[in-house]
């Protein structure tokens, strides 16, 4: 029995470890690109916004085309196209490049080859929160939080999403474990001298430069991944500040922990140096004016949510009114309940003297990034907090918070209510509503994409026996990657066969007409510079397909409704008139208008 139980307790980690790479690898095509990651899929393919056909006409059915892979391009080339057309760093860039690369051909799986590197570095960040844990706590605990991490909703989505979070994530776990080690090794002394004396040995601070040099280069690495790894690595560099006046009376060799630390912080920031001017450039794109500035607590109740989606979420989004009501109620209170518990654990570790150090390092790494996030936010203007996706920053030290809190409190119940184990079937509950909240979000049901490309397309492909042209007006090169996103979706829905309009008479020559409906789909990308009348009067000299009707869609960022003129007209022989009944507006405004082959000008004029 003793040797099944160890047998047991081995296994508790990989199979965790296998239970978040199955939901994070489950689906993982299903979701349509959004935005950001038709950013990353360009970049990452070894192009740049130059290889797109801008400004000219291009058949919808080839939009799949664009997302080949491009041989022979290196990480300097991809650094020089992600510094001037994106906002971003480039190593992430270039570890895509390089895994995208081993896995071509990429062929009709490429969504899901796109998005598995960012899956498997959630796996990674499983092991990695169990290594934070087991260093701080203990090894049941370090199990606990990589259970909690594999279920979490939170860290499934960031994990299915092909960008750049689940990297850096990954990254700060390992800072995290660095964190730990280092406080450890600050406050556990060693013992020196001779015991044989009959005198108590002296003791000093442990510094293992090798611990602190890994510390370093894991931190040079974020920085040059996420910009919002700076938060983490300010938020570190704070908590050892705290530690050192906390334990001002316990440390020896303070002159050599100081110097460790100014070394290391020094080493990290001079190697982004040649990234630094990059840095300040992309600060000043207009593509990271999006954010808007907070209106007063909402940033506080913003991060409240993300704290709620990190262990639960349901289906509320795009749901009728009743059914996200009573899904949302279900989340506050299940929140509720979760807080209680973790709470409870918290206070006893605060109190107990091996624990105490351990979770004031964590707290503190929490506390110094949301604090940054506020300042961001209220006195920059920028409210971050708005997007959940952003709060990937502190999650590693919130899930180790949770999970050791979570163990305590089964400890404590253990011993008091033996019988009836309550505590474990907490830690049960926790893990069962966390799986079924990933089953909901690999199922498209759950963080949804912004912008729904799905839901674009659907409305869109409203008549699917008539051409279809989507004309996207776009200012910057975000307007574009947006509209490839719709492009693509429209294009995998334009080609499947519709089985419920074919099932009538005349089979053949319905199936005829769709399959020329979909070869004369097409799409355009014109720019609004120096207004929108460009987009107007660009559109007017365009080709339109030989075709007597045409459903023309088009999408202006920052339009509204009155902006759209009620009639345009196509190289002068086709004639275009506004749908009033088709105008939408989910994130972005896009318009219907019903053209006709005209064989004579009529007597109106674009508006």
């Amino acid at each position: 029995m003793k040797n099944r139980r160890l047998s047991l307790h081995d296994l508790a980690l990989p199979g965790v470890i296998i239970l978040g790479a199955i939901l994070r690898f489950w689906h993982l095509d299903l979701k349509p690109l959004w935005m950001d990651e038709v950013i990353t899929a360009i970049f990452s393919l070894g192009k740049n916004y130059n290889d797109l056909p801008l400004d000219v006409v291009f058949p919808l059915e080839r939009v799949q085309e664009l997302f080949t892979f491009q041989p022979g391009i290196s990480c300097s080339q991809i650094a020089k196209n992600v510094a001037t057309q994106s906002t971003h760093p480039p190593l992430f860039f270039c570890s895509m490049y390089s895994w995208l690369g081993w896995m071509a051909p990429l062929g009709s799986q490429w969504v899901e080859k796109l998005r598995s590197l960012p899956a498997l570095f959630g796996v990674g960040a499983i092991a990695a929160i169990f290594g934070v844990n087991y260093i701080a706590f203990s090894r049941e605990s370090g199990i606990i939080a990589a259970a909690i991490m594999a279920v979490s909703p939170f860290a499934v989505y960031l994990s299915q999403e092909a960008r750049h979070y689940t990297m850096p994530m990954l990254l700060i776990t390992l800072a995290l474990l660095g964190l730990m080690q280092i406080q450890r090794d600050i406050f556990e002394r060693e013992s020196f001298g001779l015991a044989s004396l009959g005198k108590a040995a002296p003791t000093r601070t442990r510094i293992r430069f090798w611990i602190w040099l890994l510390w370093a280069i894991i931190n040079s690495i974020g920085l040059y991944v996420h910009y919002f790894f700076a938060l983490a690595f300010i938020a570190e560099i704070a908590t050892i500040v705290v530690l050192m006046y906390w334990g001002k009376t316990q440390i020896f060799n303070k002159r050599q922990i100081w110097l460790a630390l100014i070394v290391s912080t020094s080493s990290v920031v001079i190697s982004f140096i040649p990234w630094l001017v990059v840095t300040l450039s992309h600060i000043q794109r207009s593509e990271t004016s999006w954010l808007p500035a907070p209106t007063h607590i909402t940033p506080l109740y913003q991060t409240l949510i993300s704290w709620i989606l990190m262990v639960i979420a349901l289906p509320v989004e795009n749901q009728l009114l009743p059914i996200a009501v009573i899904y949302g109620f279900l989340m506050v209170i299940f929140a509720i309940w979760v807080g209680r518990e973790i709470f409870k654990g918290l206070k006893l570790l605060w109190l107990e003297r091996t624990t105490h150090l351990a979770i004031l390092t964590l707290l503190s790494f929490t506390i110094f990034v949301l604090l940054q996030f506020f300042f961001i936010a209220y006195f920059l203007g920028k409210d971050i907090t708005i997007v959940p996706r952003y709060h990937f920053v502190y999650y590693p030290s919130v899930c180790a918070i949770i999970a050791a809190s979570l163990n305590k409190s089964t400890e404590i119940a253990n011993t008091k209510f033996r019988r009836l184990d309550l505590s474990q079937k907490s830690i049960f509950i926790f893990l069962l509503f966390g799986l079924i909240s990933c089953v909901f979000v690999v199922s498209n049901l759950a963080f949804q994409k912004p912008f729904q490309p799905e839901q674009v397309a659907q409305n869109m492909n409203l008549e699917p026996a008539v051409p279809l042209m989507l004309v996207v007006g776009y200012s910057h090169y975000q307007d574009v990657a947006l509209g490839l996103s719709f492009a693509i979706a429209l294009e995998q829905l334009r080609s499947q066969n519709p089985s419920g309009e074919l099932k009538i008479n005349n089979l053949a020559d319905k199936s005829k007409g769709l399959n020329a409906a979909i070869n004369s789909d097409s799409f355009a990308f014109l720019q609004k510079s120096p207004d929108l009348s460009n987009v107007w009067k660009k559109l007017s000299q365009m080709a339109a397909p030989a075709t007597s009707k045409l459903n023309l869609w088009v999408v202006g960022s920052g339009m509204r409704k009155r902006d759209y003129p009620q009639h345009l007209e196509l190289s002068g022989q086709t004639s275009c008139t506004i749908d009033p009944e088709h105008y939408y507006r989910i994130g972005v405004p896009y318009q219907l208008y019903r053209c006709e082959n005209i064989s004579k000008p009529k007597s109106f004029s674009p508006k």
